[in-house]
């Protein structure tokens, strides 16, 4: 789908989510209700509250969790509330936010070796809260409308008499809701994996800055002006929805890494004879890096690499650019590499399982050789994860 296309769908869904509960914020107005927080405001208020949660899931829940909870003035009030303003689950929650800010915080100064096996738990956590924030926390988040008698809730408050349809926002809503926290959330996956990756402790900084400010400033934007805060949540849903191809491959990237990573997989793997499960290091005739699939040779000798787009789609098939390769032994993953003169352009990403196995995967693909890769490679491994270099076809 073009980048056009992406945009004007968001925005149509969007539009029409919007319709019902501005429509009755009107009928409520003329109608010179007194309610401080009518369906358009909590709209607003509700948009803005998803897509925070979606950057820091387990800090987003634990805060809205707590806040609900102090909001609640009386104990048949607090006997109400979801799960998550239960004490005994945002008390636990911020805690664990709290010794993660620690962890960054002191990490600045740990060499990157003993760092990352703490990001890698960072990760699984981001994951995890993201996953159950989805399924447990959005969709009651998202049901702006729970009453079947509440005034502005039907479409009885825009002059129909007897007709209630807040059912049918909140089926509408609640599915917009957790696609577009999902989305979000994938975006700001990315980012943790991106920490996980990187092999400088001033860029795992810096992209963290860069969350906790995402995160400080749709919070800020909707205590200034709940308007405000939820068009600014839109814009972030909006670049979230662009780049979720993107986020979904470097997000799979991760969990593979994380996988191999906790299980110590390398120990128990063996390299297949015929195919084995990597990542494309690079963008290759329109197949985007990291896209995940079989590496392969043919009958006439082709490296061949087959995929499946979103790994649901039907199968693909990518024929590799001839050319002199190599495997590359790396101090956390390996790759393979296409050598061209002095230089050695990253081709295909392994996962860490395959540490320890790069002179099988050598002899398996009768490749040129292996090669140790670095810190000297750093700098363009960086940019890499960025988008990558297209491969020289």
């Amino acid at each position: 789908m073009s980048l056009m296309k992406k945009t004007s769908v968001l925005l149509v869904v969007v539009a029409g989510l919007l319709w019902l509960p501005l429509a009755a914020s009107a009928g409520i107005s003329s109608a010179k209700n007194s309610d401080p927080n009518p369906p358009a405001k909590k709209l607003a208020e509700t948009v803005s509250m998803i897509t925070g949660v979606a950057i820091s899931p387990l800090l987003g829940v634990g805060a809205v969790g707590a806040y609900n909870y102090f909001q609640a003035k009386t104990p048949e009030e607090k006997a109400q509330l979801p799960w998550f303003a239960n004490p005994w689950f945002w008390t636990p929650a911020l805690l664990l936010v709290g010794a993660c800010f620690l962890k960054d915080t002191a990490g600045i100064a740990l060499p990157t070796v003993l760092k990352k096996p703490f990001d890698v738990a960072d990760s699984c956590e981001h994951k995890l809260s993201g996953l159950v924030a989805t399924a447990a926390f959005v969709p009651i988040a998202a049901a702006i409308f729970h009453s079947p008698h509440a005034e502005g809730a039907s479409v009885a408050s825009l002059g129909f008499a007897a007709i209630d349809l807040h059912w049918l926002y909140n089926a509408l809503m609640v599915p917009f809701a957790m696609v577009a926290f999902f989305i979000v959330f994938l975006a700001s996956n990315a980012i943790n994996i991106l920490i996980l990756l990187s092999p400088f402790t001033m860029v795992d900084a810096a992209l963290k800055g860069f969350r906790t400010a995402l995160l400080a400033s749709v919070v800020g934007t909707s205590f200034v002006n709940p308007w405000i805060g939820a068009l600014w949540a839109v814009i972030i849903i909006l670049l979230s929805w662009l780049i979720a191809g993107w986020s979904f491959r470097l997000s799979h990237f991760g969990v593979a890494f994380i996988w191999d990573f906790v299980t110590g997989r390398r120990h128990r793997f063996r390299p297949d004879d015929k195919a084995n499960k990597m990542f494309l290091g690079a963008k290759i005739q329109k197949v985007s890096t990291r896209t995940y699939g079989k590496l392969s040779r043919n009958e006439q000798g082709e490296l061949i690499f087959n995929y499946r787009p979103w790994l649901l789609f039907p199968p693909r098939m990518l024929i590799l650019p001839a050319g002199n390769y190599e495997t590359g032994r790396g101090l956390f993953y390996s790759e393979i590499m296409r050598v061209e003169g002095d230089s050695a352009k990253t081709v295909m990403l392994l996962p860490p399982r395959y540490r320890g196995h790069e002179e099988e995967i050598t002899k398996l693909y009768q490749l040129g050789g292996t090669r140790d890769v670095g810190i000297r490679a750093a700098w363009t491994w960086l940019k890499s994860l960025f988008g990558g270099k297209r491969a020289a076809a």
